[in-house]
């Protein structure tokens, strides 16, 4: 996770080894049950990897270059391209800080979440990497 305190990430200089793993679906979507989601996100309980789900191509606007809306940059998904902004504007600054805004549904924080932030995309069927045969 990112500290907000002194902007800088942990670090680590060495490794023992690296596990890949196939993970379960439950691991990336969460609770299928909205109600069960909003309340482990209430308790900060939040163990899932995916912020929300990538459902159109689209990358940027050509017009605005801003990203598009559940697109594979989207705002809404992976955090705001501007920090202590939301996609349309109406918050601004840092006291606004994690404000989810009512309009564009972007939450105001730092721009790094990005980074840090996945989405998924549903798949007719499940899929695995060559690495896992």
């Amino acid at each position: 996770m990112i500290d907000f305190r002194s902007g800088r990430e942990p670090k680590s200089s060495s490794f023992d080894f690296i596990q890949i793993r196939i993970a379960a679906p439950e691991e990336i979507r969460g609770p299928r049950d909205s109600k069960e989601r909003e309340r482990l996100e209430l308790q900060g309980q939040r163990t899932w990897w995916s912020w929300g789900e990538v459902t159109k191509p689209e990358t940027i606007n050509y017009r605005s270059f801003k990203p598009e809306r559940d697109g594979l940059f989207c705002e809404r998904i992976f955090g705001p391209v501007k920090d202590w902004e939301c996609h349309c504007g109406k918050y601004k600054r840092i006291r606004y800080r994690g404000v989810i805004c009512d309009r564009c549904g972007v939450e105001v924080t730092l721009s790094k979440v990005r980074r840090e932030r996945m989405g998924h995309i549903e798949l007719a069927v499940p899929v695995a990497h060559i690495w896992f045969f």
